[in-house]
């Protein structure tokens, strides 16, 4: 049987966690592990990601890209966190008239 699973956590928070105990004792259960260590992201990478997202130039997602950035510091699982948070949150947003996606600055 195959199994798969995927985790995240922050680096030098694994201490007493009985999962992350578990997975490191995978020797007996003959599995194989693969750590990605994912740095943050700097504001002009955080600004192409989020361009690319919103299909829109980053001339025009600069000022969100900033706020999101000063907000989360550039870590990746915060950064994809708070955009669908902004989204379900109606403070970002389709714009069927614009065609583009459109957010509060201010918000």
């Amino acid at each position: 049987a195959k199994f798969f699973f995927l985790g995240c956590y922050r680096e030098g928070e694994t201490g007493n966690n009985p999962l992350w105990k578990t997975l490191c004792v995978n020797d007996l259960f003959n599995a194989r592990s693969i750590d990605v260590k994912l740095d943050r992201m700097d504001e002009e990478t955080l600004t192409t990601m989020v361009s690319e997202t919103l299909c829109l130039s980053p001339r025009l997602t600069r000022s969100l890209s900033s706020i999101i950035y000063h907000k989360t510091k550039g870590n990746p699982l915060f950064v994809s966190q708070l955009m669908i948070s902004l989204s379900k949150e109606g403070l970002l947003r389709p714009s069927l008239s614009r065609r583009r996606w459109e957010w509060d600055k201010e918000k």
